[in-house]
């Protein structure tokens, strides 16, 4: 399963909104402050003479000009306005410099702003990133869970939600994995267990000698070998289920010959398709992997041709098996394809994703048909562990054809 992509992580995102939370706040105010800084209160001024008669007198607001001070315009009563200047305080000496032009006016403004900003991003940023760290830790966990590690865990910090979470977590996690246990030994004892009273009856059945019934022989045979058959299949299913299981040595694995050998046991035909030479063929043909599992699984596949294509009477040459090498491509890497055609009834196609469940049988058939309803499940479970893929669909000349794909590395 391919993991969800997101956009940007979940801490980055509220850390980005509580900075431009803040940083719209921190303009507002600026604006604010601003325009109410440029605007001086309103003043009364009075213009008198030397005898003290008034020559003009307003309430008016002063303008503030950078560099010279304020300035008072005042209408006369002759109609002239006459401009007061009040130029900026001198400096006492010792007093400390003013500050510095870049602080001043428009570009003060903005790096009053750019303060404020840096401010809150450093301030914000460890308590995000502690918060969010936890959520992730918590997703990675359900991941590995999903993923199939039973053990997955995760840290409980805290005593906030999160944690509280996280411990709900770990509890329900432990279950699981106590539950599947549980139930994968009772699985494992319960198949060692069926398989003295099958050692017992087939023993009973080859001391019996001729005086068996010949029909009621060969039928007790045939069940004991179904029998036979599900345990091991059952075991070996338990055992793929468990990751952490010990079920072979991972080594190079040359296709042409183990296909070669299975298909001499049905009699299907064999073909290796690509350019070049045989040697190199050979080469391309190769992926690591667990020589015994791929082997059942190409087992698995030819027997279940062979068992369809008897019912339509058409068993004798009527499965092929083509094996190619795939060169990489844009979104799949470079690959071993084997496709097993037969010539019986086929698959529909609302089927063809259900028959590699356990135990699944397609609508008709009966179990006098053969098989124990776990060979394609176990295909399956196989390819997946080794990182590959397989899935069924409609033989142009009629029946069905499997096409299972081993990536090269």
């Amino acid at each position: 399963m391919t993991p969800r992509r997101f956009g940007l992580p979940l801490y980055l995102r509220i850390w980005l909104a509580v900075v431009a939370a803040v940083l719209v706040v921190s303009l507002a105010f600026a604006y604010l402050w601003r325009v109410s800084a440029q605007e001086l209160p309103e003043r009364e001024v009075i213009l008198r003479n030397e005898d003290g008669e008034i020559l003009g007198q307003a309430r008016v607001r002063a303008s503030r000009i950078p560099g010279q001070g304020a300035e008072f315009r005042v209408p006369m009563k002759d109609g002239s306005v006459l401009s007061i200047q009040i130029p900026p305080r001198a400096r006492v000496p010792g007093e400390p410099p003013p500050p510095r032009p870049w602080l001043r006016g428009q570009a003060g403004f903005f790096w009053l702003l750019a303060a404020v900003a840096m401010a809150v991003a450093v301030g914000t940023y460890p308590v995000v990133r502690h918060l969010t760290r936890r959520l992730e830790n918590l997703r990675k966990g359900v991941e590995r869970l999903g993923q199939g590690d039973l053990s997955a865990r995760v840290p409980e910090e805290g005593s906030d939600e999160v944690a509280f979470l996280a411990r709900r977590f770990n509890e329900a996690a432990q279950q699981v994995q106590t539950l599947v246990q549980s139930h994968k030994s009772l699985l494992a004892n319960a198949s060692h267990e069926l398989r003295s009273p099958l050692a017992r009856i087939r023993m009973a059945l080859e001391l019996s000698g001729p005086v068996a019934n010949p029909l009621l022989a060969n039928e007790l045979k045939r069940n004991i070998a179904e029998l036979d058959l599900l345990i091991d299949e059952i075991l070996l299913a338990s055992r793929l289920d468990a990751q952490e299981a010990d079920v072979g040595t991972v080594e190079a694995v040359d296709w042409v010959g183990l296909a070669a050998e299975e298909c001499v046991r049905v009699g299907a035909e064999l073909a290796v398709l690509g350019e070049g030479s045989e040697g190199d063929l050979a080469r391309q043909l190769v992926t690591p992997g667990i020589s015994k599992l791929l082997r059942r699984a190409v087992r698995n596949l030819l027997e279940n041709a062979r068992r369809h294509s008897s019912q339509t009477g058409n068993a004798e040459r009527s499965i092929t098996v083509n094996l190619q090498y795939q060169a990489a491509q844009a979104k799949q890497a470079a690959c071993v394809v084997l496709t097993v055609s037969d010539r019986g009834p086929g698959v529909p196609a609302s089927e063809r994703e259900r028959i590699f469940q356990p135990f699944y049988r397609l609508p008709g058939a009966s179990e006098r048909d053969g098989g124990v309803g776990l060979g394609l499940a176990l295909v399956k479970s196989i390819v997946q562990r080794h990182q590959g893929s397989v899935h069924c669909e409609a033989n142009p000349g009629g029946g069905a054809r499997f096409v299972l794909r081993m990536p090269v590395a």
